[in-house]
């Protein structure tokens, strides 16, 4: 069976790596040989990357999630039944990321200085101000040749690697607190405690002809299911909605 998986975070933090997770999905999307078509992408993800870093303190919390991470770590190394060589090299990966996150200035520091970056991301924060006859330099540089291309996105990428690796082994662990179980929610709505939980993972038949929409926080959530209307947008759904829920 064919499925579509929802998340929704249940508070800030979280809600910070996910979007982050998907700015950097788009950016490693991109590629010296299609970056001509596609820098409106890779460059607005880098630009949005670094304000979500300029607006909330994501090293700071990185480094505090990656600590409870070692200690889980650690305690789940004295059951006999763990895979010991993926335990430790999971723990080896945590305190690496923990020692580069706490030294000094941030990895990325140096991309807010970043000659190319500093002369076009004005243009990129003004709708469709980002054309390349507004901005002749990156022109310049999309047709230099395509190892040099390369070489500015691996140095950019680079700078922000130990972010999105750090990003991503906090929700790794984070998805796999939790199974998915089945529920039915009559007349297209559920809602239970939310206490103690980060993130929902709602996932849907393909087939199905509704979505869910969630509203709530770490204490309480709701999820109703919505149909597509060509009148309104859409619409509630009054029908009963089998759908597989995660708790994390």
């Amino acid at each position: 069976m064919t499925s579509v998986l929802y998340e929704h975070p249940l508070n800030e933090r979280i809600r910070n790596y996910l979007k982050l997770e998907q700015l950097f999905a788009q950016a490693d999307s991109c590629s010296p040989d299609n970056i001509s078509n596609n820098y409106h992408v890779f460059f607005n993800a880098i630009f949005a990357i670094l304000g979500t870093l300029e607006r909330n303190d994501v090293r700071g919390e990185l480094i505090k999630d990656l600590e409870r991470l070692e200690q889980h770590l650690v305690l789940w190394s004295q059951s006999p039944e763990i895979n010991s060589s993926a335990l430790e090299e999971n723990l080896k990966q945590t305190v690496g990321l923990i020692c580069t996150l706490r030294s000094g200035a941030p990895p990325w520091e140096p991309l807010r200085s970043d000659k190319l970056l500093s002369s076009i991301k004005q243009r990129f924060a003004i709708q469709g101000g980002s054309s390349t006859f507004d901005l002749p330099q990156l022109k310049f540089w999309l047709n230099q040749p395509v190892e040099n291309v390369g070489e500015s996105l691996e140095y950019w990428l680079g700078k922000l690697d130990k972010l999105e690796r750090s990003i991503s082994l906090v929700l790794k662990f984070l998805r796999q607190k939790s199974d998915f179980k089945t529920i039915s929610a009559e007349k297209g709505f559920y809602q239970d405690n939310g206490e103690g939980l980060l993130l929902l993972r709602i996932k849907l038949n393909s087939k199905q002809l509704c979505y869910p929409t969630v509203s709530g926080n770490r204490f309480r959530y709701s999820i109703r299911f919505m149909l597509p209307c060509e009148k309104d947008g859409r619409k509630y759904t009054s029908d009963p909605v089998e759908f597989e829920l995660a708790r994390c």
